[in-house]
């Protein structure tokens, strides 16, 4: 890692794009030499909050995901006026995913929202290339040490820095839920069985 990286390790810096050809991506993702660093897995994330909300009011995250393994993550609010996504985050493995669960009830946490997505995951350097299959659509997240480093990576793979998206997906889900008029708790496959996403619903508005 760089030393800009490290001095950052506590911090999330990232973007998000709607991918209209995600295969297409994939293929330039491999055209710029990026390392693949993780086959395509299924991502099962349990969102917490106390029963007040009192996370979710303060924009913080604190969140237990599975996949390859069990992690458990806190985020602090994005800060403001920036031209990327920037939280401070810290999250480390955990060794038994429903132990872990059990903990956070213990403390006063309880499941607010379920989330899934299939990610594969790239590195090139000191950044990293996620392609997300959300149950909404496709996208991808370019994280780096610094904002300069998020968007020139962008611009290699082609991408237009002003369709950057820096809300998260269940920031996405909620606007979805609005417009669309969804009362499901819940963002996965099984509930989008039977829904119809157009582009329209997920690229940035002008």
């Amino acid at each position: 890692m760089s030393s800009e990286k490290s001095q950052n390790d506590h911090l999330e810096i990232e973007v998000k794009f709607f991918l209209t050809d995600p295969v297409g991506f994939e293929e330039r993702v491999n055209q710029i030499g990026a390392k693949h660093t993780q086959p395509r897995v299924l991502e099962k994330n349990l969102r917490f909050d106390t029963p007040d909300g009192r996370l979710r009011s303060a924009r913080e995250v604190l969140r237990l995901r599975m996949d390859t393994r069990a992690r458990l993550t806190f985020k602090g609010p994005a800060q403001a006026d920036q031209p990327v996504a920037i939280r401070p985050e810290i999250e480390f493995t955990v060794s038994d995913f429903e132990q872990a669960h059990q903990f956070l009830n213990a403390l006063g946490f309880s499941v607010g929202v379920i989330y899934e997505k299939y990610r594969t995951a790239y590195t090139i350097g000191d950044a990293e290339i996620s392609l997300d299959e959300m149950p909404f659509g496709n996208f991808c997240e370019i994280e780096a040490g610094d904002a300069g480093a998020v968007r020139l990576l962008a611009e290699q793979l082609g991408l237009k820095w002003e369709d950057r998206i820096l809300a998260s997906y269940l920031q996405i889900f909620d606007t979805l839920k609005i417009r669309r008029g969804w009362t499901m708790r819940d963002l996965t496959f099984e509930n989008f069985t039977d829904l119809t996403i157009i582009p329209e619903d997920l690229l940035p508005k002008s």
